[in-house]
């Protein structure tokens, strides 16, 4: 007999839902809406997010698209970069991992 054990532990907090701050944007209805792309900083992770960018053109042709690397996959982002996607961006898409 097999028997499969689940690695995976119990939540130790319950899952919280939220509901986006953010309404899509829509092609000539209302003011564009800026989104940062965020790259990580590995290999590939612009690349990724140019994929992303060009998915969520397509679905969301009122976006306003920033490109944003912090080219240092082992650092936080520095806070002068999050300030600055903070004043220029209503939402932010990161690409994390690799």
């Amino acid at each position: 007999m097999i028997r499969f054990l689940d690695p995976r532990a119990e939540p130790a907090t319950p899952p919280q839902p939220y509901d986006l701050a953010l309404t899509p944007p829509r092609a000539g209805v209302g003011e564009e809406v800026a989104i940062a792309l965020l790259a990580n900083g590995f290999p590939d992770s612009v690349a990724f997010l140019d994929a992303v960018g060009e998915a969520l053109a397509a679905i969301l042709p009122g976006a306003v698209l920033h490109r944003y690397d912090k080219g240092n996959a082992s650092i936080a982002a520095p806070e002068s970069l999050v300030e600055g996607i903070s004043r220029q961006c209503k939402a932010v898409v990161a690409a994390y991992g690799h």
